[in-house]
């Protein structure tokens, strides 16, 4: 009795882990950002934690990764022979690599499908120069093939020690705002590199205007102005951002990370999903109408062309006795007129 209950809540437990989605972790950011680091010490502390990630790196201009990926876009692409082929340079390279790449993720989509019972996370290293990914189709491709299927959170990791002038650090949550505004996915902005610098500036900055105002005092240029002024529009969009800092170096703030990461998954099922859903809906739908509309003007041009006996019949032999009988009164009256029935005279 005992092994069986036992035995069904081992089947109760696979089962339910064959129908739980992965969080697919989209890991963006500018150049030396520390997004790579930041994989690495994510990756390390879930192996440590026996949860083992699923991690593909999408870098194809990288020398090495500093963690064990499961799906490497060198092994697919080769990017310094795409650059040679098409006489590209560095970013067009990388983009042609990321384009190539992203006419086969349907095939990575079935790898991870396969794994999904296995791993809770899919980690996704971005290219270092953060538009190449973000404003390329093949960006664009791979992040909404995710979301149609699994939970997909954005991570945008920001330099803290860099965002230290006020100025910068408005540009650079611009840069989030964008990024957030083209994705429509839920959204965390990850501040590395807090075992250098605290975080707790940027908070405050995000959460009282006037202690930002009083930072762009010291500085009466025109960006100052404008970022005084773009202060204001971001407002609400700080209301609603998840922010957390982080240290690649010692993993600081790695918990809080995860925290956050599980609270943007609960917004993808709550606010995220149905939209997806319906926008998926609206686009089979339409696509139905399309073959409908395609198939009735197939039939309507098939129909022109039908081969077969027509719908009206009609006697050929009783058109062609009419015809005959018209033609005949038609000539005896031509020879009655011309007095062609008058029989000749005979000269004896």
């Amino acid at each position: 009795m005992m092994e069986s209950e036992e035995n069904a809540a081992k089947n109760a437990h696979s089962s339910e882990g064959s129908d739980r989605k992965p969080i697919c972790v989209i890991v963006l950011g500018m150049a030396g950002s520390g997004k790579t680091s930041l994989v690495q010490r994510v990756t390390n502390h879930l192996y440590a934690e026996k949860c083992n990630p699923y991690v593909i790196n999408l870098d194809p201009a990288c020398i090495e990764v500093p963690y064990p990926a499961n799906i490497d876009i060198r092994d697919t692409v080769k990017y310094k022979e795409v650059m040679k082929q098409f006489g590209l340079g560095p970013n067009g390279g990388i983009i042609t690599s990321l384009n190539l790449f992203a006419t086969r993720f349907d095939q990575i989509m079935k790898l991870i499908d396969k794994r999904k019972a296995e791993h809770k996370y899919v980690v996704f290293d971005t290219p270092g120069q953060i538009e190449v990914f973000t404003w390329s189709a093949s960006g664009q491709i791979v992040t909404e093939t995710l979301a149609s299927e699994y939970p997909t959170v954005i991570v945008y990791v920001m330099d803290i020690v860099r965002n230290l002038n006020p100025i910068t650090f408005m540009s650079n949550m611009l840069y989030a705002c964008s990024i957030l505004y083209k994705t429509k996915l839920p959204f965390l902005v990850v501040m590395n590199k807090v075992d250098i610098v605290e975080h707790k500036f940027a908070l405050e900055w995000m959460k009282d205007f006037d202690a930002f105002q009083a930072a762009l005092e010291s500085d009466p240029s025109y960006s100052s102005n404008l970022a005084r002024s773009m202060s204001l529009v971001l407002d609400n969009f700080y209301k609603n951002l998840n922010v957390v800092g982080f240290s690649a170096v010692n993993g600081d703030g790695v918990n809080e990370f995860f925290d956050a990461i599980e609270k943007c998954a609960n917004e993808y099922e709550k606010d995220y999903r149905p939209e997806y859903l319906r926008i998926k809906k609206e686009a089979e739908e339409a696509k139905k109408v399309e073959r409908k509309r395609e198939l009735s003007s197939s039939t309507s041009r098939d129909e022109l062309i039908t081969f077969g006996e027509p719908e009206t019949s009609y006697d050929i032999e009783d058109e062609y006795e009419e015809m005959y009988e018209e033609e005949k009164r038609e000539y005896e009256e031509f020879r009655r007129q011309f007095n062609l029935d008058k029989k000749p005279s005979v000269n004896k």
